[in-house]
């Protein structure tokens, strides 16, 4: 098996890893988890909801996603700011696309490779990554049961 075989097979693997961390979110529109990767240890680990110490509940009465709901990606990278790690050259896997928010944050970051399961009809924050020389790759999530 190739360098690049075994690659993939560890990026199917943590992809799968942040769908199944997704679970965790109370988010009723869409659940969205991350997972920062380096050195073939999970460094960091992130889904998308309210701030601590909040009520779990992402969504008003109108089911629009209050405007203080973190994204997976920023939980996931706030912890590593709390923790001794640091992401530099590391990978993130999350389950949807990044917006331009957090791919601003996956830049200052660090982060060098970018997985994502699904795309969003907002193509601007990977683009963005790109931009940056940022490894971003597709890997449909549906391919992957």
């Amino acid at each position: 098996m190739t360098t690049e075989e075994k690659q993939q097979l560890l990026d199917n693997r943590y992809l799968r890893m942040a769908r199944i961390w997704s679970e965790n979110s109370y988010c009723k529109r869409r659940q969205v988890g991350a997972l920062i990767v380096k050195d073939k240890m999970i460094i960091s680990d992130g889904y998308n909801g309210t701030p601590s110490g909040f009520e779990n509940q992402c969504e008003d009465e109108l089911n629009i996603t209050k405007p203080y709901v973190l994204h997976a990606e920023a939980n996931a990278i706030t912890k590593i700011a709390r923790s001794g790690n640091n992401s530099d050259g590391a990978t993130l896997y999350v389950t949807d696309a990044p917006c331009i928010e957090c791919s601003k944050l996956i830049i200052q970051a660090g982060i060098k490779r970018v997985i994502y399961g699904k795309k969003y009809r907002l193509t601007d924050g990977v683009e963005l990554l790109k931009r940056a020389h940022i490894d971003v790759q597709y890997l449909p999530l549906n391919e992957q049961e």
